[in-house]
């Protein structure tokens, strides 16, 4: 028999993904139901899936299912691990990589995602892919991936400058072509050498107010 405390979660569960299409985090269900410790809500969350009442995936954020529901969607938690220039390049905290120590993600639909890995977000600044409708403050979602097919729009580390930036990949005999998506900007022209592909767009994410 569950407890009330148990009770009113699950139908806080319940009528939490009933409204939104998806579950609710540990904090969600916290505030929801009045309850000061995310680790008592995990404990009871506990109870709940070995009474048969949900399931939990730990490895899925939002991974809390409710057995018998149908088109739940599940959410995956993407970093937003920095900036891109999509302008003139910027400089970036470290000579190898963006940094891993990132304090914002986004939950984005499972379906988005998909089966793909390595998968991080970038904010924009610049205005060098307004063509491509990529304005200054979007957020690009990016797959790791250390290579590019031409006509890729890729983030690219630029070693001897120590910066990064977002342009379309073109390969040209001896060199590399980084092509901005505005007519009124140059292409940035670099020795393969002196290029490291650090990810490829596939997904862009418009800005909305509270990212301004």
């Amino acid at each position: 028999m569950l407890s009330a405390r148990q009770q009113a979660m699950l139908d806080f569960i319940r009528n939490f993904t009933d409204e939104k299409g998806y579950p609710p985090t540990i904090r969600d269900i916290a505030g929801g139901c009045h309850i000061s410790s995310t680790s008592v809500v995990d404990y009871n969350l506990k109870i709940l899936e070995r009474e048969g009442c949900i399931r939990c995936d730990p490895g899925i954020s939002r991974g809390i299912g409710l057995p018998g529901l149908r088109n739940q969607r599940t959410t995956v938690s993407v970093p937003i691990i920095g900036s891109i220039a999509a302008g003139e390049p910027l400089p970036v905290p470290t000579s190898d990589t963006w940094s891993t120590a990132w304090t914002e993600a986004l939950d984005l639909p499972g379906e988005l995602v998909g089966a793909r890995e390595g998968i991080y977000a970038l904010r924009v600044k610049g205005q060098s892919m307004v063509d491509a409708l990529i304005e200054d403050g979007d957020l690009v979602l990016m797959q790791q991936m250390s290579t590019a097919d031409d006509g890729d729009m890729v983030a690219v580390w630029l070693k001897a400058e120590g910066e990064a930036t977002l342009k379309r990949f073109y390969r040209e005999k001896s060199r590399i072509r980084l092509q901005p998506a505005n007519s009124q900007m140059k292409p940035i022209y670099a020795d393969p050498d002196n290029l490291e592909v650090q990810g490829k767009v596939i997904c862009v994410i418009r800005r909305v107010e509270q990212w301004r």
